[in-house]
């Protein structure tokens, strides 16, 4: 699930909504015939936003690293695909490789994507194969991906993911995330600054949290309690709903009615939370706001809300995203929109695909500066980024920081679909005037090359 980002999800089935890619042997052109002429015409191709020559012909050196051959690079891509039946980070994967490797491949190489499809639960088992046969993890996620991690770390694997899920995932090392969450922040102070201080400020000191019943998810409820009450506010009314569902939320809204709850922050499915605002509106009840949260935005829960998005008031924040609603006034989006109608017509662009192709971005532009292609000389080129904007897909990012970024973006569901909302953007679809809130309590540390016997000089 998208929330997932931030280190937690409310249920299992909810935790994931994160897809995954499937390997495909026509994924790349073996027959493709590399003439001059033609090296030219596929190296004039491999631009991306405002971003020059991230794939194009060239000649590879020499490597002896694994997963690298005189023509291929075999990366992972760790996906829930099996479980969440999502296909999101499958399609990216297709996409941009495809994309890549008609405009040259890395140097020359084609990039060969390999599905790790965890199914939840076996995040461990797929790492490992990872470690026996990839050069990297890119563009993927799972939603317990801390189980991996160790393993990971052992074998001195770089993940480079659309996504980081647990504490003990989340700046954990030898990872590379092209934006957030960033381990020991809560990640989205500019959006709760300003639905509590500039759009509501009537509901700061009433404000909600429902989550589900998850040991996962009751940590990042508190995550959320302290954060609210850092920020100014106060959340007054908390609950859990059953991971297995609920039948009527009826109860619950009406909980939500006589706490008087202003500002609502739901730690769950959208399915759910569509139950739940129908609920609230049969009772004639609407707080000033609800935080969706980014795991709503698409198409699905608009139709699922239906009419009571008439009189709730649904926002989402992207982690400084550019919407895909403003692809009209952003060239990279409409780029990737574009790219996914040439190699996966049909499949829908989702924010997470999005998110992935920052990863993908990421990872090619890293490998192609590399003279000779390693582990080390991949990593150290991507974390070395100051202003990653993914070639305009997000605001920029400075992965040399551990600091969170001061930009946010926010959406709101109408009846229309999500659309942009007026937040008083400074930088096209982006504010960057957000504070930064670190966490006081503890709620678990990411892993860490030492906690395996391991150190950077390990790295190859």
């Amino acid at each position: 699930m998208r929330r997932l980002l931030t280190g937690g999800v409310t249920v299992l089935a909810v935790l994931l909504a994160a897809g995954c890619s499937t390997r495909s042997d026509d994924d790349t052109d073996s027959t493709r015939q590399d003439t001059p002429a033609a090296q030219e015409t596929r190296a004039a191709s491999g631009d991306f936003g405002t971003l020059k020559n991230v794939c194009g012909p060239g000649t590879a050196g020499k490597s002896s690293t694994q997963g690298v051959t005189d023509d291929k690079l075999q990366v992972g891509v760790l996906s829930d695909v099996g479980f969440s039946k999502k296909s999101e980070f499958v399609d990216v994967a297709k996409v941009f490789t495809s994309w890549c490797n008609d405009a040259g491949g890395i140097n020359g190489r084609d990039l060969e994507p390999v599905t790790r499809d965890t199914r939840l639960t076996e995040v461990r088992q797929r790492t490992i194969e990872a470690c026996k046969e990839d050069f990297a993890l890119v563009g993927g996620g799972a939603a317990l991906d801390s189980l991996g991690v160790k393993d990971r770390l052992t074998c001195l694997l770089p993940n480079f993911p659309a996504q980081s899920s647990q504490i003990g995932a989340i700046g954990s090392d030898l990872q590379v995330i092209a934006s957030q969450p960033t381990a020991g922040y809560f990640q989205y102070p500019g959006y709760y600054n300003w639905l509590m201080k500039e759009k509501y400020p009537d509901s700061a000191q009433k404000v909600g949290v429902i989550a589900g019943d998850s040991p996962v998810t009751k940590v990042m409820s508190a995550q959320f309690e302290e954060a609210v009450a850092g920020l100014g506010g106060k959340v007054s009314y908390t609950d859990l709903y059953p991971a297995s569902g609920v039948s009527d939320w009826t109860p619950y809204a009406q909980a939500i009615k006589k706490e008087d709850v202003k500002g609502l922050v739901f730690l769950g499915d959208f399915a759910s939370l569509a139950k739940l605002e129908q609920a609230l509106t049969s009772i004639d009840y609407a707080p000033d706001w609800i935080d969706a949260n980014s795991n709503a935005y698409g198409p699905a829960f608009p139709k699922l809300a239906g009419t009571a998005l008439a009189k709730q008031h649904n926002y989402a924040e992207l982690f400084a995203t550019a919407p895909l609603e403003s692809a009209a006034d952003n060239p990279a989006t409409q780029q990737a929109i574009d790219l996914f109608e040439k190699y996966a017509p049909g499949k829908e662009v989702s924010y997470p695909a999005l998110r992935a192709f920052s990863a993908w971005l990421l990872f090619a532009t890293a490998a192609r500066d590399c003279t000779t292609l390693t582990r080390a000389c991949v990593y150290e080129n991507a974390r070395k980024n100051t202003d990653w904007t993914a070639g305009g897909l997000q605001a920029p990012f400075d992965l040399t920081s551990k600091e969170p970024t001061s930009c946010f973006a926010v959406v709101e569901a109408t009846a229309d679909g999500w659309q942009p909302t007026d937040f008083k953007p400074d930088q096209g679809a982006f504010r960057c005037d957000g504070p930064v809130y670190k966490y006081k309590g503890d709620y678990g540390k990411p892993a860490t090359l030492a906690s395996v016997g391991k150190s950077l000089s390990d790295l190859t």
